[in-house]
């Protein structure tokens, strides 16, 4: 099979660099660029020390030749910014940033704070999770990769929406803690080391942008979501509160997890009885494009506590990306993205 020419635009931070690590292990891809401005010329290594070894070099997007598809690793603000110029390089494009999340200009002005600058081309990206979109990306020539916090709490609610089993005359409150990574690879003051270790910093405990990604995707009208900053390097840990509608027991809540994601090659329930892990742990997801959910159900009330984990960098973004590529290019979805984790890291 001839070799799917891709390109990375703005291969420098972390999600650069695990979707550069993704690809070098794709068998059907084949990496023509990657760019950055600030190493042009360099060799990967110089910001991706695990990629020692690897014959590739960044360079100018100024250079940039035609390819199948790009892979956009932009700063928000970028890829909307300079659409054409990439549409005219590749028919097919995945954006990590968060421009294209929203499919209603009115949405993106609220939570955005600025209008966006192509509202006609927002209908025109699939949103990119691939439990929810998987036949759209089929067929699609733009997705939108979706934001890692919103990833993590909606795979671990959508079943319970779909199957109309939660009370939605009632709040729905949620909580991620994220690691470090989750703030890019450009330090500052709150990211400094010495202020940020040993913290639980509430860092967003209302206003979050991922809440409109939330919103859009669980067809709600209202989500409260919070934000906390945890001593990881990578990993997310979503805690989400919700009250059912009926007196459903844990083999009634199995039963809509299980009918939801059965099929799912990257979804993984997770609630045992004993051991050390006995709930979703981001720890050992590190590096996997894995989600686990599990959760726990008041016997003194109808509430129910969903946790989901991801790996940030990975299901929370390069992974996913992968993932949505696989279909695009109608491959096997799992396609160098069969890594199961370490034990113990």
């Amino acid at each position: 099979m001839k070799k799917i020419k891709v390109s990375v635009v703005g291969g420098s931070g972390y999600t650069g660099g695990e979707m550069i690590r993704l690809l070098l292990n794709h068998p059907n891809v084949e990496i023509q660029q990657i760019t950055s401005e600030s190493y042009n010329g360099k060799p990967l290594s110089r910001v991706h020390p695990n990629l020692r070894g690897v014959d590739l070099k960044f360079c100018s997007a100024q250079d940039l030749e035609p390819a199948d598809l790009l892979f956009l690793c932009l700063p928000h603000g970028q890829s909307a910014q300079r659409l054409e110029e990439f549409t005219k390089l590749a028919a097919k494009l995945i954006d990590l940033s968060a421009d294209f999340r929203l499919n209603n200009k009115d949405a993106y002005l609220k939570w955005y704070g600025h209008e966006h600058p192509k509202p006609e081309i927002l209908t025109k990206f699939v949103y990119g999770i691939p439990e929810l979109h998987r036949e759209e990306m089929k067929q699609a020539d733009y997705i939108s990769s979706a934001g890692c916090n919103a990833t993590a709490v909606i795979l671990g609610l959508f079943p319970l929406i779909k199957a109309e089993a939660v009370d939605l005359d009632k709040p729905i409150i949620t909580e991620a803690k994220v690691g470090s990574s989750e703030g890019g690879v450009k330090a500052g003051p709150d990211s400094h080391h010495p202020v940020r270790s040993r913290t639980v910093r509430s860092f967003q405990p209302t206003g979050h942008r991922h809440s409109a990604e939330m919103l859009q995707e669980l067809k709600l009208d209202s989500i409260n979501f919070s934000a906390t900053a945890v001593e990881l390097v990578r990993g997310i840990l979503a805690t989400s509160h919700v009250f059912l509608k009926d007196n459903l027991t844990e083999k009634d809540i199995w039963q809509i997890y299980r009918q939801a994601y059965k099929d799912e090659p990257f979804l993984r329930l997770v609630k045992e009885s004993a051991g050390s892990y006995r709930y979703p742990e981001p720890k050992l997801l590190q590096g996997t494009n894995y989600c686990e959910v599990g959760f726990e159900l008041d016997q003194d009330s109808r509430r129910l506590v969903v946790i989901s984990a991801i790996d940030n960098l990975m299901k929370g973004a390069a992974g996913q990306a992968v993932q949505a590529f696989n279909l695009m290019f109608n491959l096997p979805e799992e396609t160098s993205l069969t890594f199961r984790g370490l034990h113990p890291v």
